[in-house]
């Protein structure tokens, strides 16, 4: 893309003497053009990202997200039969007014939100041939400037953000800041993962919100190791900071694992390149949808925590759980039902 072809004000204050003056990343990329094959029929004709989470749609969470993170500019990578992804964030003059007419502001006001939130873009990816591929969508959009992705199918506790230290992190080391979360090694064969070493340093400098671990400096990224290839237990997960740099990688790797066009891969290149690369340790709550049965998680740990359903759902769980799950067909069930 032209260098000029997108132009952006710069700030006035003094330049800093201890590292140079770099732009932070205000545009997001959500790669949301996956089948959803684990959740038919159910995805047959409702993109997976609207399945809703209570009464919002994990999509809807995960621009909150974005915009509590002063993210207001998001790009959705979509796939044939996914446009009412793009619908939900659009306004509904019908719906307003007869909601409006009814006097239920409290409803009005939940519907025009996603519309509030953020400007949503949105292109097609033709065919879904990886993470990488499917970023690669993004370079128009977000020209020569860093910028977040967000994976379509998590989300985190909004009282336990960890965007706007990714977002500080990047803006201060520059290169690539990826979100690391410790995994079972039986699991690292699900993950790109990480090789580390310490930066507390860098910890120190973006302070101790809740949910945040150890920073560490990134030395090595493999796709979906094996136990035994496994160089640690850190997993890269849903949330990535990354330089423009990273579209002419993905230009120059092949398919990777699964045959894909994998971003660990091409994150990886730059990486060998002196691309400084920089990780997180999230412990906080986060969700993941991917699947059904951390889908149903995220349904009752949100619907727990609700003020206005949380005692009552909470009180009826608790007396599910004592009096129905301990009946003679629950418990000769067999433990892989539901997985």
């Amino acid at each position: 893309m032209p260098d000029d072809a997108i132009s952006r004000s710069v700030r006035s204050e003094p330049a800093e003497t201890t590292r140079p003056k770099r732009t932070r990343a205000a545009k997001a990329v959500i790669p949301a053009a996956g089948l959803a094959t684990r959740f038919l029929p159910a995805t047959k004709a409702v993109p997976k990202e609207l399945l809703p989470v209570v009464d919002r749609p994990v999509l809807q969470y995960i621009v909150e997200e974005a915009a509590a993170a002063g993210i207001r500019d998001i790009l959705l990578v979509t796939g044939r039969g996914k446009t009412s992804m793009v619908e939900h964030f659009d306004r509904q003059p019908y719906l307003e007014s007869r909601l409006e007419a009814k006097g239920d502001l409290e409803r009005l006001a939940a519907v025009r939100r996603p519309a509030e939130l953020a400007e949503i873009y949105a292109c097609r990816q033709g065919e879904p041939l990886g993470l990488g591929h499917a970023v690669s969508y993004g370079e128009s959009h977000v020209g020569q400037e860093p910028f977040v992705v967000m994976l379509g199918d998590e989300f985190l506790r909004e009282d336990q953000p960890l965007l706007p230290a990714m977002l500080d992190l990047q803006e201060r080391t520059g290169g690539i800041v990826l979100a690391l979360i410790e995994v079972d090694w039986t699991e690292t064969k699900r993950y790109g993962i990480a090789s580390v070493s310490p930066a507390p340093e860098l910890r120190e400098a973006i302070g101790s919100p809740a949910g945040l671990g150890e920073v560490y400096q990134v030395t090595g990224l493999v796709e979906k190791p094996s136990r035994e290839d496994s160089p640690s237990n850190l997993a890269v997960v849903g949330r990535y900071v990354l330089p423009p740099e990273i579209f002419g990688a993905i230009r120059r790797i092949g398919p990777g694992a699964g045959g894909e066009i994998q971003l660990t891969d091409a994150m990886a290149l730059l990486l060998s390149e002196g691309m400084p690369v920089h990780g997180i340790v999230y412990r906080g709550v986060r969700f993941d949808t991917g699947l059904p049965l951390g889908y149903l998680q995220a349904v009752v740990q949100v619907a727990a925590r609700r003020p206005d359903l949380g005692p009552a759902f909470r009180a009826w769980l608790a007396d599910y759980v004592k009096n129905e799950l301990s009946n003679s067909e629950f418990a000769t069930s067999g433990a892989g039902e539901g997985h």
